[in-house]
């Protein structure tokens, strides 16, 4: 009897949350987060400086040269942590948090780690343990900046350098590629929190000698790739071309386009271009018009790279 009494009820439609009727649709417009990182001194401080409003959060004599304005350095890991809580909490006018570097910040997560397990070193924990905690520390990080994103509605924007690291490939030989300069268990969240890790470099083409030999040529300019490859991580939830200037204002309007412009309208943005630079470059730029074969994503590409060019020769 008890069971068939037990089978009626579970059989019951439950009273109905009305959860069809508040379905939304379209995209969520909401602030940034970016991971930008690449070698030193080729200006990710500057990208981060143009963006809103910016409060710069990390040492201080990495943004000595540029006039923003800048939290206390931290000296310790509640440090960092009280600087995002009155972020979130008090008045303020700012509208870009930049984390700069996180490379920087790793130091001092280590140092709380070793603090509050009583160990004069992170390996000292032994098996990667001390790695494990300090994991525990940055996503408490990420979820306190989270807050006051969801409460301020700031941009994000945490800077890294990088390093080259051997890579074991599973279907191959290995070869090295450029990672972030962290710890992998760090990398890997801070590459998954974000909705744009941005590489940058200087734009550099190979040019075969007599011989076989290959020589690198760089054009100077400085640029930002979104897309994965083999030399180097990136990704974007955003529909980016796969390279653009190394720019805030570039990679904003990137965002806020969310699509290529018409093939009509980037073809003449690189013609209005092509006087500024010299022979050489402009031939390639022809050429790659012509495999492109009017394709949007193509020109937008070349555009990107054509504007990188011209920005960086001014």
């Amino acid at each position: 009897m008890q069971r068939s009494n037990l089978a009626e009820k579970q059989q019951q439609p439950k009273a109905s949350r009305g959860l069809l009727k508040s379905i939304k649709r379209g995209a969520i417009v909401r602030p940034v987060r970016v991971v930008l990182y690449g070698p030193e001194g080729i200006g990710k401080s500057t990208f981060a400086a143009n963006a809103p409003s910016p409060i710069f959060l990390g040492a201080e004599e990495g943004t000595s040269q540029l006039d923003v304005a800048r939290l206390p350095e931290p000296r310790c890991w509640q440090d960092v942590l009280d600087a995002i809580d009155e972020l979130a909490t008090e008045d303020h006018d700012f509208k870009t948090l930049v984390l700069d570097t996180l490379d920087w910040l790793e130091p001092l997560c280590w140092q709380e780690v070793c603090r509050t397990g009583g160990k004069e070193n992170v390996e000292d924990f032994g098996f990667g343990k001390g790695y494990v905690a300090a994991l525990d520390l940055w996503r408490g990080l990420l979820a306190r900046i989270d807050a006051m994103r969801n409460a301020k509605g700031l941009h994000v924007v945490a800077l890294a350098h990088t390093w080259i690291r051997p890579f074991n490939n599973p279907v191959g030989d290995n070869f090295d590629r450029y990672e972030l300069k962290l710890h992998t268990k760090s990398s890997g969240l801070w590459k998954e929190w974000c909705d744009a890790l941005l590489f940058s470099q200087y734009e550099t083409f190979t040019k075969k000698l007599d011989g076989g030999k290959v020589r690198a040529v760089s054009t100077g300019a400085r640029v930002v790739h979104t897309t994965r490859n083999a030399a180097w991580d990136a990704k974007s939830r955003y529909p980016l071309p796969e390279t653009i200037a190394l720019d805030w204002s570039e990679f904003w309007g990137a965002v806020e386009r969310g699509a290529p412009d018409s093939p009509e309208r980037l073809s003449a943005a690189i013609a209005s271009m092509l006087d500024a630079v010299p022979a050489d470059t402009r031939k390639r730029v022809e050429a790659a018009i012509a495999k492109a074969s009017g394709n949007a994503v193509e020109l937008a590409r070349i555009a990107n790279r054509l504007s990188a060019i011209v920005n960086s020769q001014e």
